[in-house]
């Protein structure tokens, strides 16, 4: 069983918010590697196929049945206010673009909010079989295993990773140059294409930081509590308070090379 050990430290929250994602990881694996329909979204390459309508489904008829009265705000049908004090966000497939082109690297992401805190976070891996789950003052787990970020201080040992907004094109808040400013360091960067997994692996310590450009709320809400319950550093580029429903520039580090890379992304452009 993919969570054997510590299973009785979570609350009904996270074990209803992990039963959802095994659920959704199901369906998923299930459709990896077949045929999919596929339906534009505003961006370049940017898309849904009939399996994140249909994780989303199945997530949210679940909640609504199993858990208590909640609002709801998920990718695809966004949100839904039925004023109760708890409010799922929910990614059914992050990394569609991976999933429709038969490359193993998604995940179902699953965070619950209360009193605009994340109270849980549910990662979920379905290929790999790997479930990341993150409760408020509990810690960080990896099936069962408590996660820690890495020690690394320095920048220049440092492995990164970062994603690429779908208005590329148009360089918001100047990414391109940033991008090509922390290559120039020669550390590793990895573009793994699932904003939701490369929290995660900075939460695992397999990253030692992560940036990107107006994620949308259930990209990263569960990874924000992942790496603060990691105990990792999440703000803006410039080093201000993160706010998940505000889609502003993350940045995601072990604590120690925070401000090295702040300094880098916030370099100012004429």
């Amino acid at each position: 069983m993919i969570i054997a050990e510590n299973i009785s430290k979570f609350s009904e929250i996270t074990l209803l918010a992990i039963h959802a994602a095994l659920k959704a990881g199901d369906i998923l694996r299930h459709g990896y590697g077949h045929a999919h329909t596929i339906n534009e979204k505003e961006g370049v390459h940017n898309f849904v196929t009939e399996y994140d309508t249909k994780c989303e489904n199945e997530i949210i008829a679940f909640l609504k049945k199993e858990g208590p009265k909640s609002n709801f705000l998920a990718e695809e049908k966004g949100s839904m206010n039925n004023n109760a004090d708890l409010t799922w966000i929910i990614d059914p497939l992050d990394g569609t673009v991976n999933f429709a082109h038969h490359i193993p690297m998604f995940s179902t992401s699953i965070a619950a909010m209360g009193k605009n805190e994340i109270l849980i976070g549910v990662v979920y891996q379905p290929m790999t079989h790997e479930l990341f789950i993150a409760e408020k003052g509990k810690g960080s787990f990896l099936n069962g295993r408590k996660l820690n970020v890495t020690s690394t201080e320095n920048i220049n040992k440092s492995i990164l990773a970062t994603g690429f907004p779908y208005n590329l094109y148009e360089n918001p808040s100047h990414v391109i140059q940033h991008f090509v400013d922390v290559l120039k360091t020669g550390i590793p960067i990895r573009r793994i294409g699932c904003a939701s997994i490369d929290l995660a692996y900075v939460a695992a310590g397999r990253f030692d930081g992560f940036w990107e450009v107006g994620l949308g709320p259930w990209d990263c809400a569960a990874g924000n509590l992942l790496i603060e319950e990691a105990n990792g550093k999440i703000t803006t580029w410039d080093k201000n308070t993160f706010n998940i429903l505000e889609k502003k520039p993350i940045l995601a580090t072990n604590s120690h090379i925070h401000d090295q890379l702040s300094s880098i992304l916030t370099k100012e452009y004429k």
